[in-house]
């Protein structure tokens, strides 16, 4: 940890007197975001939940809980993507689906980041758990790791286009738990060379490991580094503010709970790893009050998309087997799981705490989203966005800090699923403008897909269930909805602006499918 502090020193000693002041008064920044945690899982959320989750239940006591609260997608990749830039993922050229093993960054190199417009505002920035949002990994043949699974990966050199090159002055994680390689990257290297082939007997995808690595050590390790940066920071003097982005790996697949958390909820092995992941959260809120910086940081906690509701058997389990087996339900009751359009993929927890800002023991049904966080941040901080930064991302500060407002903060909410198919919502009206979940278990091939309706209109507040297709008695709401997202695809971007552009594509099908009309 002597580089962090070292780094804190200098990042403090090279700031100007004036941005010195101003960022005296801004807050620190602490966003944690868990891995497929559905709302179902916290018992302040749902009292049937079969875990206990004492410190994030105090965390919504002495803040503000969002029951509206949506992943811009229903699987990893974008979801992180939009959270990091304020921009939907489907805007650039990933337009379905997460990113693979060995695949490059997904972030381009021009696109402004929550971090880097954190470190403009003076803030020292970390990142310390899961990435998977690329990497550029060096090769000893030339030819992209790609192509050769990884065999050709040279680990002795820099890894670019990581946390480091996207505004974050430190990174600590393992990229995807379940990814190759197997090892700890800190900053743009790995800790330890990976040297041996991971057995198949061991979760995840086939790659070189590091000897004796341990899958359930993971969470433990990103937790407790997480906890150094925040002593760290304390220790240093430092009267900069800190942005730290924890990106846990659980409640995920591998689910590996340690041996201290095994039985410790009523929900199997799934669940204990929940139980881990408030343990991790205590954590971090214990060492922010013990060094007395709990005062003046806003804290969010949230996840990146819906839980597949899998029971942990052998570190997984089938689809929905922790709600046959111990009657627990992740979506609490919202149909769908993680990677579907309906609610259960995307409908996520969102707490934020913020002492003498953000009302203490509030409940909002503002509708928002994670891709929020950076226009919301920008406002904090008094960072001025332009027309090419966040074209997706709305300032919620009215509602965190309570404040009077006359309609909603979002025009409208995109949605998108594992298989890339679109949802939007305005008011309590969600249109999904394709057949089925468009999740892992959407129906395949052409005739499957003629024999359900073409889209599906649903009152969300009348039916958050998502029973009742109305699109045969509501032709027009479903005219002014696709007409609102048309817009938004054709402006490349949700928020006012100057129009700006997407990743082009030679055929998009999910949207082929329904602006061709």
């Amino acid at each position: 940890m002597k580089r962090i502090v070292i780094l804190l020193f200098l990042l403090h000693s090279c700031f100007s007197l004036d941005l010195f002041s101003q960022s005296r008064q801004n807050p620190n920044i602490i966003v944690i975001l868990a891995d497929d945690m559905g709302t179902g899982d916290l018992s302040s959320y749902n009292e049937t939940s079969q875990i206990h989750t004492s410190n994030i239940d105090k965390l919504a006591a002495e803040g503000m809980r969002f029951t509206k609260a949506h992943s811009p997608s229903s699987v990893c990749t974008p979801t992180r993507y939009s959270l990091l830039t304020g921009r939907y993922a489907w805007r650039t050229t990933l337009k379905e689906q997460v990113l693979w093993p060995w695949d490059p960054p997904l972030i381009e190199p021009s696109r402004l980041t929550l971090p880097e417009m954190l470190q403009n505002a003076g803030y020292f920035t970390a990142a310390v758990g899961k990435w998977h949002l690329g990497w550029n990994w060096p090769t000893k043949d030339g030819n992209s790791a790609k192509e050769k699974a990884g065999q050709n990966v040279d680990y002795q050199k820099p890894i670019n286009g990581g946390p480091i090159d996207h505004g974050f002055d430190y990174y600590f994680g393992d990229d995807v738990p379940n990814f190759p390689p197997y090892t700890f990257i800190e900053n743009d290297r790995v800790v330890k060379v990976p040297t041996v082939e991971k057995p198949d007997s061991m979760f995840g995808h086939s790659g070189l490991m590091v000897p004796n690595w341990k899958l359930e050590e993971v969470m433990p390790a990103i937790t407790h580094k997480s906890v150094e940066i925040i002593d760290s920071v304390a220790k240093s003097g430092n009267v900069n503010p800190f942005m730290l982005y924890f990106s846990l790996t659980a409640p995920h697949t591998p689910i590996a709970p340690i041996d201290r958390f095994r039985g410790k909820s009523n929900a199997g092995g799934y669940g204990d790893y929940v139980v881990e992941v408030d343990w991790s959260v205590g954590k971090i809120m214990k060492a922010l009050e013990r060094n007395r910086l709990d005062e003046n940081t806003l804290v969010i906690f949230t996840s990146d998309n819906g839980s597949p509701a899998r029971d942990g058997t052998d570190m997984a389990g089938e689809l929905n087997s922790v709600i046959r087996k111990y009657g627990h339900d992740p979506s609490d009751g919202f149909r769908g799981i993680k990677a579907d359009i309906w609610e259960g993929g995307h409908r996520v927890p969102f707490i934020a705490k913020w002492p003498g800002k953000i009302p203490v023991g509030t409940e909002s049904s503002e509708i928002i989203n994670l891709v929020d966080i950076m226009a919301t941040v920008a406002e904090i901080t008094d960072y001025r966005l332009q027309d090419n930064m966040a074209e997706d991302s709305y300032d919620i500060t009215p509602v965190l800090f309570g404040e009077n407002y006359n309609i909603p903060l979002r025009e409208a909410t995109v949605y998108h699923s594992f298989s890339g198919n679109f949802a939007i919502q305005q008011d309590e009206w969600k249109l999904i403008l394709w057949p089925g979940s468009g999740g892992w278990t959407s129906p395949v091939g052409q005739d499957s897909l003629k024999s359900l309706p073409k889209y599906q209109l649903y009152n969300m507040k009348k039916d958050p269930k998502e029973l009742h297709n109305l699109t045969g008695d509501m032709p027009g709401k479903v005219t002014d909805l696709k007409n609102i997202l048309s817009r938004y695809i054709r402006e490349g971007r949700s928020t006012p602006g100057n129009p700006q552009s997407n990743a082009p594509v030679e055929k998009w099908p999910q949207v082929d499918y329904w602006m061709s009309e």
